[in-house]
Parts: C-alpha cells; sequence; structure tokens
C-alpha cells in the first residue's frame, strides 16, 4: 500500500526586516500540523520560505547603503536572522525556498511567458492606485476611506506600461470555486471575497513594473520585472521542481496539490483568487485547501514591523524555550480568529498548564514511583472504583484530539488533551496514593495508581509531540519508554505499558515563574530593545512625535481636525447582531454579540434607554472594527468595538444606522 502524502506550506514571509511574533504564529502552527501528520504516518512535505523581491526592498538595501541581495542575505541567513528562528523555534521544514533563488527565478519566467503565449497576458497602460507597502495595485471602488484595504496606508497614483493578467476571464470559475466548495477555509472568509471583490467586478491584474530593477526580469521584454504574486505565489509549485532542473519531476508529481496553504488573512485574496485564476490559466491542479488565520493583535492592533509594535519570538523562546512559546501560541488563539498578544497571558499559561498541571503530574508520577518502589513498578497490582472514568477520558483521547486537528483546531485539540492531564491530577487526590503507601495490603493498588497515572501521561506525551516536541522526549525519559510506545497507534491502545515498568524521576520542565517579577524584567527588556532600535534608526522618532501630537490635539478638541492618514486607519464594516441582552450591572448598558464577518466579538453599548435586545437581535449595523479592546465593569468584561449611533434630540435620544438584510456581514463601509 502507498504511503499516504500531505504537502503543507507557510506563506514565504517578506524580509523586510526581521520576523515577529505573528510570523512565528503561522510557522508554528504549520510545523504542528506537519508534525501531526508525520505522526500519523504520513510522507510530508512542509515548505516555507522568503518573498524577496519588489521596490519596498530596493528602497530598504538603499536606505542600509548594501545591495537589495545583500540586504535580504542577512535577513535571512544572518544572525537571528529567518533561518536562525525557525532553527531555534524548533520548526521542521522540508524544504526553504527564497524567490531570489536561480532555479525559481527561471521557472518564473518561463511560467510568466506561457501564460503570454496562451493570451492570458498583455501588454496595456497600468493608471491607478498602488500601494507600496503592500505592492498591490488597486482600483478606486477597492480602496477604503481612499486608502489600502489591506494595510490602511495611502496609495499613490501611478501610471506605466505594464503587462496585464486577465483575471476578469475566470471571475465565474473562482466564485464557484469559493461558494461551492471548502476551498478556502474558515467559511466566514468567503463572503468577503466573493461580495467585496468577485461580485464588484474582477478586473485585470498587473503583472510587471518598470519603476524599479529588483524583481524577476520579463525575459522577452527585460525593462519589465514580473509582479511580486507570480513571482511568490508560484513558489509553492517551484519548490516542488515545477519547470526547473533544482528538484526532480516527481516531487511535483508526487505532492502536487497542495494539501493546504497556512497564511495570513491579508493575503487571503490573493491566495483564494489570483492564485487559483492563475492555476486555471496554467491548467493546474488547484490546492485543496487555503486556510486564512487570524492575527495575534498588541493592544487591540495588527503587528506590524513598519508600525513597529512587535514581539521579538527570539526574546520569549530563549527565556522560556520554544516549546512554552509552542505550546501558549497554539493553545491561547483560535487559529481562525485575532487573539491579544501579552506577557501576562504567557506567563500565566506557561505556570497554569505547563508547570502547575503538565509539570505537577510529571513530578508526583516519578517521584511516588520512586520513593514507594524503587522506579520500577511491581507487576502485582490491583484495579479500583476510580479507574474505570480515567481510564475512558484516555481511551476515547486520541479520536477526539484527531477531530480538532483534521478541522486546525489547534487549542481544541490540546484543551482535549488537558482536559485529561486535569483529570490523572484528580485521580491521584481521588486515590491518595500516600495513604495506600502505608500498608503492605494495599500495595498492588498503589501500584496500579501509579501505573494509570504513567500511561495516561504516555498516551498524552504522543498527542503533544506535534506542540512540544523537545519536552516530550524528556517526558518519554522520565517515563522508561521506548520508541514503540511514542507512535499514533499506539495513543490508543491504553495498557502498552509493561506493568513493570521502570520511571525516572528527573528534572522539573517547567519550573514555576514569578509573574510580578517576571513582568517587570520582560518590560525593562522590551524597553532596553526598543531604545536600541530607536538609536539605529533615528528618523523613525519624527512620525511617532506627529502622531503623539495629533493624539493630544484630539483629546483637547472633539472637533479637532485629523489628517487623512489617521482617518485611513479607522476600519469601518457591516456586522450582524447575533445575541442581545440588557446586563445585571448597569442599566445604560446593552451586551451585543456581532458577527463582523470574520468573528463574533462582545460590544458594550450605552443604549439599553432607548433599544430593548429584541429591536437588535438579527439587525445589520455599522461598527468601528479595529478599536482597541476595552476592559468594562472592573474588568468583567471587554468591549471589542463601538456600534454606530447618533444623537437626534437635545433630551439625548439615539438613532442606530441600520442596513439591510442583503448587506453581508463584514462588508467594508466607505
Amino acid at each position: 500500500m502507498d504511503q499516504k502524502k500531505f504537502y503543507i506550506t507557510t506563506p514565504i514571509y517578506y524580509p523586510s526586516d526581521k520576523l515577529h511574533i505573528g510570523h512565528t504564529y503561522c510557522t508554528v502552527a504549520t510545523d504542528a500540523m506537519a508534525r501531526y501528520k508525520r505522526l500519523q504516518g504520513y510522507n510530508v512535505k512542509f515548505l516555507t520560505g522568503t518573498d524577496e523581491h519588489g521596490q519596498k526592498i530596493e528602497l530598504k538595501a538603499k536606505e542600509a547603503g548594501v545591495t537589495p541581495q545583500q540586504f535580504v542575505d542577512n535577513i535571512v541567513e544572518g544572525p537571528k536572522g529567518v533561518k536562525d528562528l525557525w532553527k531555534l523555534m524548533n520548526i521542521s521544514y522540508d524544504r526553504f525556498i527564497r524567490t531570489t533563488d536561480d532555479y525559481h527565478v527561471a521557472a518564473i519566467q518561463k511560467i510568466f511567458k506561457k501564460m503570454y503565449e496562451k493570451g492570458d497576458i498583455y501588454k496595456g497602460t497600468y493608471k491607478g492606485k498602488y500601494c507600496t507597502p503592500c505592492e498591490s495595485f488597486w482600483t478606486e471602488s477597492q480602496l477604503v476611506n481612499g486608502c489600502c484595504p489591506d494595510c490602511g496606508r495611502p496609495v499613490v497614483d501611478a501610471e506605466e506600461e505594464a503587462y496585464f493578467f486577465r483575471l476578469s476571464k475566470y471571475a465565474d470559475r473562482v466564485r464557484d470555486l469559493l461558494v461551492n466548495t471548502d476551498f478556502l477555509l474558515p467559511r466566514s472568509r468567503v463572503n468577503e471575497m466573493v461580495h467585496n471583490f468577485i461580485d464588484p467586478g474582477l478586473e485585470d491584474l498587473c503583472v510587471s513594473r518598470t519603476s524599479f530593477k529588483w524583481g524577476i526580469p520579463v525575459d522577452f521584454d527585460p525593462k519589465h520585472v514580473v509582479y511580486v504574486w507570480i513571482d511568490a505565489l508560484f513558489n509553492y509549485t517551484t519548490a516542488l521542481g515545477f519547470m526547473n532542473d533544482k528538484y526532480p519531476d516527481s516531487d511535483y508529481e508526487t505532492f502536487w496539490p497542495a494539501d493546504v496553504h497556512f497564511i495570513g488573512k491579508e493575503i487571503v485574496r490573493f491566495h483564494s483568487i489570483i492564485w487559483p485564476a492563475m492555476l486555471m490559466s496554467m491548467d493546474m491542479p488547484l490546492p485543496k485547501h487555503v486556510y486564512g488565520h487570524g492575527w495575534l493583535l498588541l493592544d487591540g492592533g495588527k503587528m506590524s514591523k513598519s508600525k513597529g509594535n512587535v514581539v521579538d519570538p527570539y526574546l520569549l523562546a530563549e527565556r522560556y524555550s520554544a516549546d512554552a512559546l509552542r505550546y501558549f501560541l497554539l493553545r491561547d488563539f483560535p487559529f481562525g480568529s485575532d487573539g491579544n498578544f501579552s506577557n501576562e497571558l504567557l506567563i500565566n499559561r506557561i505556570n497554569m498548564d505547563l508547570a502547575n498541571d503538565l509539570g505537577n503530574l510529571l513530578s508526583r508520577t516519578t517521584a511516588m514511583a520512586d520513593k514507594y518502589f524503587g522506579g520500577t513498578l511491581p507487576t502485582d497490582q490491583a484495579e479500583g472504583p476510580e479507574d474505570a472514568a480515567l481510564l475512558e477520558k484516555v481511551g476515547g483521547l486520541r479520536a477526539r484530539y484527531e477531530a480538532d486537528m483534521e478541522a486546525y483546531a489547534f487549542q481544541n485539540a490540546l484543551a482535549d488533551v488537558f482536559e485529561v492531564i486535569d483529570n490523572a491530577n484528580k485521580y491521584i487526590d481521588a486515590t491518595a496514593p500516600w495513604v495506600l503507601a502505608k500498608n503492605e495490603d494495599t500495595k498492588p493498588r498503589l501500584a496500579r495508581v501509579l501505573y494509570n497515572l504513567a500511561e495516561t501521561l504516555r498516551v498524552c506525551t504522543v498527542l503533544l509531540q506535534p506542540f512540544m516536541p523537545d519536552t516530550c522526549e524528556k517526558i518519554f525519559a522520565q517515563l522508561g519508554v521506548d520508541d514503540s510506545l511514542k507512535t499514533w497507534d499506539s495513543a490508543a491502545a491504553v495498557g502498552s505499558m509493561p506493568a513493570n515498568a521502570t520511571l525516572h524521576k528527573g528534572e522539573n520542565i517547567f519550573p514555576r515563574i514569578d509573574t510580578a517579577k517576571e513582568l517587570v524584567e520582560l518590560e525593562a527588556l522590551e524597553a532596553a530593545q526598543k531604545a536600541a532600535a530607536q538609536a539605529a534608526n533615528a528618523p523613525a522618532e519624527e512620525p511617532k512625535a506627529e502622531a503623539a501630537a495629533a493624539s493630544a490635539e484630539l483629546i483637547g478638541d472633539h472637533e479637532a481636525e485629523i489628517s487623512f492618514d489617521d482617518f485611513c486607519k479607522v476600519e469601518l464594516r457591516v456586522a450582524e447582531v447575533r445575541a442581545c441582552e440588557r446586563m445585571k450591572e448597569s442599566k445604560k448598558l446593552l451586551h451585543l454579540t456581532v458577527f463582523d464577518g470574520e468573528r463574533e466579538r462582545c460590544i458594550l453599548s450605552g443604549i439599553a434607554k432607548w433599544f430593548a435586545p429584541e429591536d437588535l437581535i438579527g439587525k445589520k449595523i455599522g461598527i468601528v472594527a479595529n478599536l482597541a479592546p476595552r476592559p468594562m465593569m472592573k474588568g468583567k468584561y471587554v468591549s471589542e468595538g463601538m456600534i454606530f449611533a447618533a444623537d437626534t434630540d437635545v433630551d439625548g435620544g439615539c438613532s442606530i444606522a441600520f442596513f439591510p438584510d442583503s448587506t453581508p456581514a463584514g462588508a467594508r463601509i466607505h
């Protein structure tokens, strides 16, 4: 029987600066999925890499006084660069692609020429809007408040000779793909793509530039360089040997189409509309799934290298271990939704789950085995009434875990495992091994209790391997299990450990952290990092000072003018009210649960005097979607946005703008 195949990719990251925790989040999730499939016995190909061309890199290199190639080489291959970070985070990629690799460059030129010869690429003149940071072209109708709909920054007028891809030719086929298949996940992303980009009219795409040189030349028209998204998207196939001699054709034949591309939600448009259209043009199979995960937010806003509001994964991984950081990233944040990152959340999760629950269970089990039996359990063992409930939980764990992993619900898979770990700790309290140890007659019962604990730990550790590979090896060593008991099949065979197992008391795998002291130290370290970065790039201070002055002006006068750039930062969306209730703690507030096209969020609004919950449930309203989350009611609730409401009279009346039912949740408000 042929071995099952699985091909998974991260996006290829843009090396305009060091990568941050958001990039790490996506890559750790991809690594966990790859390791899970290997555990199941699949032949896995896991690809990651860097997207190294474009005007932004050219400008950054010029500012640094180096060539573009030298600039990206330093970010990718240099100290604490991309490859160093993935090594630190124990990322088990099988292949790393750089779009400056010769084989990729040659393949892209062939792909561009093939689509040109087919008539799907043609020469014309581009006149429109261009976002330099995103390297994206937009039509006037796609802009949000005159700004780039992806990053919110101002766009510039651009006019130049260019080649275009006939994206409009494939609009109907792409729409059918999105609407009638599970190609794009989670499904909440589909409406946004269809209603915001396809239904308004999918226009042909500019796919070359002449205004900069740092890109792949069009070989039959060298003054043009290939637009970054053709260059970047086809990496998933060129890294398998498609149209190049670097890798054998069998790699492409074996692994394409990809099982899933993991990407951030900001590039869903490129992967779910442009990418399948280009593959259709090339008569190539489409990937099975594209999964657009959420963002890690910092103080309610998206982390961004250009904004400077990033978290350094190097600092955290070196301080707490890569496994602790890997666990936290995939345990705290549902993969399809946004999540708010904080150092306090990280430390609390390490203390609660890894130190208190997992570490404590391992320490107690091995210590009692050592104390009462010299480490080796006797084969004379006696069952008891407390065993059945625990063993039933352990016996069904793999199936529950598998269902969650197949749905990319990493947080649920980990919750499944740690529920069993919690049950095991409670099992210790219920069986009281220290009492059983006092009487020779109850030693067989004590032996069975410790065996059940060791076996529970073994099964849980098998399933934790994709998330915390190094830690799991340390646990296996303390449990004394061989490789045959670390397998996927063994996780479904409770009772596989030999009855006379020998346990080894070892080091504490996750020491408890003093939260208050640690937060102070982290704040100092992060402040020092920011100061060093600012000293290295002094001009970056000026925009920050301007922003601070603008903020002060707004606080002083509610009618003060703001800049157009500031206004572009406000993200306005249509949301559907899915639930609404009055609050016991306040007569003024209503508690609304709204769906913004991507996720449900809580909004507390002071409109209870004028609206009953039944007036709002099922209605479409406008919200400010990127307002920083605000703790309310002494921190009991967190409000994640603001609804549109207007004062209607001198007595403080209130009116809400409702949108027609046909308006999709998540639609941008212009």
